[in-house]
């Protein structure tokens, strides 16, 4: 089958033809009709992780099962599944007390070998999905069978980006009808942050960015206003549209020390600063103490939008099906697999808010 494999840093990925990964005894082979290609792939491959190459990225799609291994409970074969950035076994302590967005097996499955490469040599798959290929074999932790009418290139937004967006403005915020934002970054996490505030009711959804057609994308979500960090410093900007004080939520959704201390700086006293965007392996954050303590700011971190995958797919699913939760115009572009390097050089370059594989 075909594969996209992540040889060497900062470089195109190969096209190769390799042998599907064998199928364990907990594993699903799902036959791929979508993917995302999401920021969290760039950074791996561009050796930001601390994620090893040989790698194979992909890890937002969504398919049909073709085979599982025979212990699987969860789905069978013929069922439609959403893969996640984040397996949820169900029973670990963390399934179980609803975090299952820290399930014990994310480590181990992230690190096993499922792609034996042409040079004889072991390669893992990004979140331990490998998306950027024909097939897919996944622990069945890391897929939910789905029932909806979606198209493929909407449903597979869920996988990742916009489960990340939506709950880190649901989930880890928890933003209250009539608040103010500020999402700082506004690709495909960011524009879903702006989704998830004005689902919950948020007055002010202020998007920063550069690029200006995703502010204008990001005005069509939701936000009220939208501001170019280049025409003057964005947090005396935010400050001026809310009467010096600032957002009660502020979003940083790139991944950069310096804009978590601007999400930091924007944000109004007792407020709640949401770390949602993916930072290099070596990145760290310098705040001014005296005004982090004396703030009442919270600073909290969301991994994958504190979603709970078995509740949160079907619900965010239900969203979009309501036409409260844009998916379509999140899709920028649709390209083939062997496109594959076309779609991360948009990615690189800002354009657009997600090409989606197919």
């Amino acid at each position: 089958m075909k594969v996209a494999v992540a040889y060497e840093v900062g470089q195109p990925l190969v096209m190769e033809d390799l042998p599907t990964p064998e199928i364990g005894a907990r594993d699903v082979l799902v036959r791929l009709a979508a993917r995302g290609i999401c920021h969290t792939d760039l950074t791996v491959i561009d050796g930001l992780s601390p994620l090893p190459l040989p790698i194979v990225p992909g890890h937002e799609a969504c398919g049909v099962v073709e085979a599982v291994g025979p212990e699987v409970r969860r789905v069978k074969p013929g069922d439609r599944v959403l893969a996640s950035v984040s397996p949820a076994c169900g029973t670990c302590w963390w399934c179980v007390n609803d975090m299952s967005n820290h399930c014990e097996l994310s480590g181990p499955l992230r690190a096993k070998p499922r792609f034996t490469l042409g040079d004889g040599r072991q390669a893992a798959a990004v979140c331990g999905c490998g998306a950027f290929a024909e097939d897919m074999v996944v622990d069945e932790a890391s897929v939910v069978a789905v029932e909806t009418d979606l198209p493929d290139a909407e449903l597979a937004l869920l996988g990742c980006g916009v489960t990340t967006g939506l709950g880190a403005a649901l989930n880890t915020a928890r933003v209250r009808p009539g608040s103010g934002v500020a999402v700082i970054g506004c690709g495909g996490v960011g524009q879903s942050v702006v989704q998830g505030a004005r689902i919950a009711g948020a007055a002010v959804i202020i998007a920063v960015d550069p690029v200006a057609s995703r502010r204008e994308a990001a005005l069509r979500a939701g936000a009220t206003h939208a501001l170019d960090p280049l025409e003057g410093d964005p947090v005396e900007q935010v400050r001026e549209l809310t009467a010096g004080r600032g957002v009660d939520h502020g979003f940083e959704a790139v991944g950069r020390p310096e804009l978590i201390v601007q999400a930091f700086s924007m944000t109004i006293a007792e407020g709640t600063v949401t770390l949602v965007g993916m930072p290099a392996a070596d990145a760290v954050i310098t705040l001014p103490a005296l005004s982090a303590v004396f703030s009442g700011k919270r600073l909290a971190g969301s991994v994958v939008g504190g979603a709970q995958i078995l509740r949160d797919f079907p619900r965010f699913i239900r969203l979009a099906e309501s036409g409260r939760l844009d998916l379509g115009s999140m899709v920028s572009r649709r390209i083939g697999l062997d496109d594959i390097n076309k779609g991360i050089d948009l990615l690189r370059e800002a354009d657009g808010t997600r090409t989606v594989v197919i």
